[in-house]
This record gives structure tokens, C-alpha cells and sequence, in this order.
């Protein structure tokens, strides 16, 4: 707002809010926040209405004509941005340090509804899916690696799906399996370093490295090793490197087919003969593998006739909430509802 030389203007500048953790919407600018997720914890927060603590804190600040007229989760902002291009976008996914999607649904189908009932019969449901299996109905799925995790937690029972599949969760699932693999002296002749010993020390990006399409057993793993170098391994051997990708690969394709699965989900119950899926997230956008992965599963997961397409969104979080809230306030300064 200082380079815009918008500080201390008389004018309110209208503001769209990406908030990307679990909401109970109350208005579009009304919304309080159920829990905390993806590691993140801060007191007095959980149960308060988001809007109105930005307000007061920018109210703080004393010279920002700020007014937040819109607060959005990031699968709605992804959502918004795609279908400002392509009329057919009815579904946003987030998949990066957490998960999470949201779709169009008609009114007569949602159960919780109380709010009006005129034109446009739809509305965007958040599904917050990173919940699902929470009463352990995906329990069957979860290994011990899974579970160990989720108990080390900061919410421990809460978010299994996510732990399952997102960036936040993948490098470490990774981790304990060439940990225990070593252990057993399958790997590296037994050598465990203190990095591969310390929880969260081996990133999801380093499988996004490992999976690189360049990264073969011609180019000798050089980028597999360049990753254990990096923790503390060296000397290995080609089958220590075929056997540390094949770890990741399972790990990053498990989680492409995770995803895959609810997507492939929402796109039957829209049902309609053509769908875009908007994607956004570090996982999508720099695992080389993953938006054909999940293509792959989709299409066998989906209704006969049906057809569907990612589409990457482009600062879904910015500018979908941008979109919203230009539209929000045109409405009120129109009298519109």
C-alpha cells in the first residue's frame, strides 16, 4: 500500500481474505475459525471470527482504510481464478503443504443450507477433505509409519488424509522408510546419519529431485545423490539410489491415487459431460510426475462419458480472492445483496 501511495487514503480500499484453514462461514466476511491445521497453532484464535481480528489488527496499525468485505479458503481462490478463464472449472484443489477441495453443488442438495434460496442455485462447499478418515473409516489404509506420525502430531487423530498425501507429511514418510531400510542393512550398508535419524530433516522436495525424469541410472542418480550428500550419506551404490527413488515414487504415487480418488468422486457426483479441476500447490506444481499420475487415476476412477481437465491456477489465493471481493463490493455499493 506504500508504493501505491494508498496509506492514509480517505478512500476504504476493499479487501479479499484467503484464509486456508477450516471456517464455519457465517457471511462472506464472517467466519470463525473450527481448528487449526498443518502444524500451525496459535491461542485465542480457534472459535473467533478471522474478519474481525484483521480488522482490529489493522485498526491497530491506525493509518490502513482497510475493509475486508470478502474471506475465502484457498480452494475456493483457485476455484474462483480458473473459472474466471474457463466457465466449466466446478472444482478447486489445493495439494502442497496441506490438501483440501471445494466444488459447485445445486442448493436442494445440501442438507445445511439456510441461506437464501434465489438464483444461482448453487454454492461452493468447502470440504476441508484433509478430515477425512478422522472416524477411522481410512484407517485400513494408514501404515504404521502413518500412524506414528499422526500420534507425534501437534493434532494427533485429526487431518489423517492430509498426513497421508500432502507436502507437509510426504518427506517425512519418506524419511522412515529409508531409515528402517537402512536399519535392516538393505541401504547403505547399515550407515544412518544424523540428519536421516532427525524427524522432518529429509524435505518432500528432495523426492520431487529423486523422480526427476533426468534423474535415470545413465545420469548415475546424480541428483539422488547430491539429495543423501546432502544428508550425510555418500558412497552409494547404484542399487542404494534404485532403491531410495522406488521409496519415493511409491510415496508421491500413493499420494497422487489419494487425491485422485476424491476428485474422481466429486467430478461423478457433479456429473457433468465436461468438468476443469483447478490445481494449486507446491506438490502439483514441482513433482514432475504428479499431474500425470493423478490424469491417470482419475480416468479410471471416473463415470463412462464423463470427461475432465487440471488446469494449474495461477495465484489462486490472490486472485481469486481479488475476484470476489471487486465483485462483493460492486454489489454493495449497488444495493445488491
Amino acid at each position: 500500500m506504500s508504493e501505491n501511495d494508498l496509506l492514509g487514503n480517505s478512500r476504504k480500499i476493499p479487501l479479499g481474505f484467503t484464509f486456508s484453514f477450516p471456517l464455519k462461514q457465517e457471511g462472506l466476511n464472517k467466519a470463525r475459525l473450527v481448528t487449526w491445521t498443518k502444524g500451525f497453532t496459535s491461542s485465542g484464535v480457534e472459535g473467533e471470527d478471522v474478519v474481525q481480528l484483521l480488522h482490529e489488527a489493522i485498526q491497530r496499525k491506525g493509518n490502513l482504510n482497510v475493509e475486508c468485505v470478502a474471506v475465502i479458503n484457498d480452494t475456493v481462490g483457485a476455484l474462483m481464478s480458473c473459472a474466471h478463464d474457463d466457465q466449466n472449472c466446478h472444482i478447486g484443489l489445493i495439494i502442497g503443504t496441506g490438501s483440501n477441495t471445494c466444488y459447485m453443488e445445486k442448493l436442494n442438495r445440501v442438507e445445511l443450507w439456510d441461506g437464501d434460496n434465489e438464483q444461482p442455485q448453487q454454492v461452493i462447499i468447502n470440504t476441508e477433505c484433509g478430515a477425512f478418515g478422522d472416524n477411522g473409516c481410512i484407517d485400513f489404509l494408514r501404515t504404521n509409519f502413518d500412524e506414528d506420525i499422526d500420534a507425534e502430531s501437534l493434532n494427533p487423530g485429526k487431518q489423517k488424509y492430509e498426513k497421508m498425501i500432502s507436502g507437509m507429511y510426504m518427506g517425512e514418510i519418506a524419511r522412515r522408510y529409508i531409515e528402517k531400510l537402512a536399519s535392516k542393512k538393505l541401504l547403505f550398508k547399515g550407515e544412518i546419519s544424523e540428519t536421516l535419524k532427525t524427524p522432518n530433516k529429509f524435505y518432500t522436495k528432495y523426492i520431487s529431485e529423486i523422480e526427476d525424469k533426468e534423474n535415470t541410472e545413465e545420469s548415475n542418480f546424480q541428483k539422488t545423490r547430491q539429495v543423501l550428500d546432502e544428508i550425510g550419506i555418500d558412497n552409494v551404490t547404484l542399487e542404494d539410489c534404485r532403491i531410495v527413488q522406488h521409496v519415493c515414487q511409491l510415496v508421491s504415487s500413493r499420494s497422487a491415487y489419494l487425491v485422485s480418488s476424491g476428485i474422481a468422486c466429486l467430478i461423478n457426483r457433479i456429473n457433468r459431460s465436461e468438468v476443469t479441476v483447478a490445481v494449486d500447490g507446491s506438490v502439483y506444481r514441482y513433482h514432475p510426475k504428479f499431474q500425470d499420475l493423478m490424469v491417470e487415476k482419475i480416468s479410471q476412477l471416473i463415470n463412462n462419458g464423463l470427461k475432465f481437465k487440471l488446469m494449474l491456477s495461477n495465484d489462486g489465493s490472490g486472485k481469486g480472492a481479488a475476484l470476489v471481493a471487486a465483485v462483493a463490493w460492486r454489489l454493495k455499493h449497488q444495493g445488491g445483496n
